[in-house]
Formats: C-alpha cells, structure tokens, sequence
C-alpha cells in the first residue's frame, strides 16, 4: 500500500452528504471509515446542516457537512477509497442527483489539479453549491495559503440559495484525531 501514496501528506477537503436512513449516524461512520484507513487522518469536521435537494427535488431534505483530511494517498486513490466508503454504506446510483445513504466528494487538495474523465480537482461546481460551500466555510483555516478560504467565502457571498441551508447540529468529532500506535 505505501508504494502507491507519496511520502508527504496532504491537506483534503471532501463534502459529505446523506439523505435516506440514519442520515447523522451515515456521515459518522464515514469519518470513521476514512479515519481507519492507514493513510487517512480525519482532521476537522464542520456543522451538519439540513439542506434541500438539489436538480432532483423530490426526495427527503440531506445532512451535509464537509470534512478535512490529512492523507499521503494520491488524489485518485483517495477518490478511490471515498467510492469504497460510499459502496460499503451501502450507496445506490441509480438516479442523478437522487437519494443516497451517503455521498462523498473530493473537493480540493493542496497542490493537485486534475482533469480527467473520473477526477476533476479543484470539485467543478463546488462554488455553485451552498449546501458545499457553508460547511466548507466551517473548516478552511484564514490564513490558508493556497486562497481556498477566499474562494469559499467569495462564493458565498454571491451565491443564492443559502436560505435553504439550515445548521442541524454540532459535529463532534475529535480535533487532531490522528492513528494511535505507529
């Protein structure tokens, strides 16, 4: 497994959403997920919001939430494992923009842009998307040096559709949460 991650590690950012079962408990189990991975360390996590759906909107409201990462993963292995996350909670495609368990998007890693047919980085349309963008504001340090903070927080400011976008619930997750033992 080493031999397909870099030696440094990275900053991610992924956004997190759910909309059928038990939509907190979803999201929660996949920060642990990715945090048991070897080469994943959930660092951060926003608010969980309740947000209305988007393109197909008859379908119940989401839990969102974005989530930041330190991994030595590639861009396209971290993708990877997200879609592995996904599958294992039981994620069904089988209408655009439908209802899910859970959904998993890698919005933005330090340094990496991408574009290609299974991996655009920076995520496209994430400055279009408040249910992204608000609890992506939860999370991006200030003083983050590659101006992800100034794009989020730009966006934002001309974006509609932050009204249907309401805080749920604090996010409890241990700041700094690391691998215990190596």
């Amino acid at each position: 497994m080493i031999a397909h991650s870099t030696s440094e590690s990275s900053e991610a950012y992924i956004a997190l959403g759910a909309n059928l079962g038990n939509r907190e408990q979803t999201l929660l189990e996949a920060l642990t997920l990715l945090n048991e991975h070897p080469h994943i360390s959930v660092l951060r996590c926003s608010a969980l919001y309740e947000t209305e759906p988007v393109g197909y909107v008859d379908q119940p409201a989401f839990l969102n939430m974005a989530a930041t990462v330190s991994t030595s993963l590639t861009p396209e292995l971290l993708l990877a494992e997200l879609l592995s996350v996904e599958n294992q909670l039981g994620r069904v495609r089988d209408i655009r923009w439908g209802p899910r368990t859970v959904d998993l998007d890698l919005l933005w890693m330090h340094g990496e842009t991408r574009d290609t047919e299974l991996l655009q980085l920076p995520h496209p349309r994430m400055g279009e998307r408040a249910f992204v963008l608000v609890p992506l504001s939860d999370i991006v340090p200030q003083d983050e040096a590659s101006g992800l903070h100034t794009f989020v927080h730009a966006s934002l400011s001309v974006l509609d559709g932050k009204d249907g976008i309401q805080r749920w619930k604090t996010c409890n997750w241990p700041t700094e949460s690391g691998h215990s033992g190596s």
